[in-house]
């Protein structure tokens, strides 16, 4: 759990900031219950509300700690983390722009809601959100993943492939690709598991968003800026036609 004095961001605004004592608070309770083969049960509870004026939402952790001895005693602390939970916000999800086609929000949202409980179904799902990215946005659509990746891949070394494209970001899909394959291809060999925790699933849902900024969301700011520099030559040549119009307009003399 986190101390005063960490640097903390806000999962729900993504606010930096230092925690102090008058926005946090985290302890832990022994539970007074024996027989449990694990240990003795210590729950810990981690609140902290964001500094930011224009969020000042509400973080909820709680994590299940073990301790081995049988006898407990004040000072303790837990051995061992079993098990945590974030209880606010239910999801690390970040809001996407509408522009951004549904079903590869929607398989975004679900990726990061079960992080927690079931990384590799995480992983899977994140495969799945950036094969619709690169049909959607790359317009490259083909029978399997790989396939598509190699197209696109291509497509980045002739400089033919969209603005936001690198050969990194394409290298860190293929990697995506290979560890959800265990999700999206189970019938081949079901007694090949590849154990993902939470902190690399983490990671996936982390490059998803890195490319709804450097593909969706910089396409779209692009086009605006570009739109409104249109504008504004409009205006202005409409202007230019106005003064010209109205200084070729024949003068009266006075009476």
């Amino acid at each position: 759990m986190s101390n005063v004095g960490d640097n903390w961001k806000c999962p729900h605004c993504g606010h930096h900031q230092v925690l102090s004592d008058a926005r946090m608070q985290s302890e832990w309770n022994r539970q007074h219950v024996r027989g449990w083969k694990k240990g003795v049960p210590t729950v810990g509870i981690e609140s902290i509300v964001c500094a930011n004026k224009e969020c000042q939402e509400l973080s909820l952790l709680v994590v299940l700690g073990l301790g081995l001895d049988s006898v407990i005693k004040d000072d303790d602390e837990p051995v061992s983390v079993e098990g945590h939970w974030t209880l606010l916000p239910s999801s690390s999800a970040k809001p996407q722009p509408d522009y951004i086609l549904k079903p590869i929000r929607d398989d975004y949202y679900e990726a990061c809601a079960i992080r927690d409980r079931s990384p590799k179904a995480s992983a899977t799902l994140a495969r799945r959100c950036l094969q619709g990215m690169i049909r959607d946005f790359c317009g490259i659509q083909k029978d399997r993943l790989i396939e598509e990746i190699k197209e696109l891949r291509k497509r980045v070394d002739e400089g033919s492939a969209p603005q936001g494209f690198t050969r990194e970001s394409v290298d860190a899909i293929d990697h995506v690709r290979s560890i959800g394959n265990i999700g999206a291809h189970m019938q081949k060999d079901v007694n090949l598991i590849i154990d993902i925790d939470r902190g690399e699933a983490q990671a996936l849902i982390e490059l998803i968003e890195m490319l709804f900024d450097e593909w969706y969301v910089a396409r779209k700011q692009r086009e605006e800026r570009l739109a409104k520099v249109a504008t504004i030559g409009k205006e202005k040549e409409q202007e230019r036609a106005a003064n010209k119009a109205k200084a070729q307009l024949p003068t009266t003399d006075p009476e």
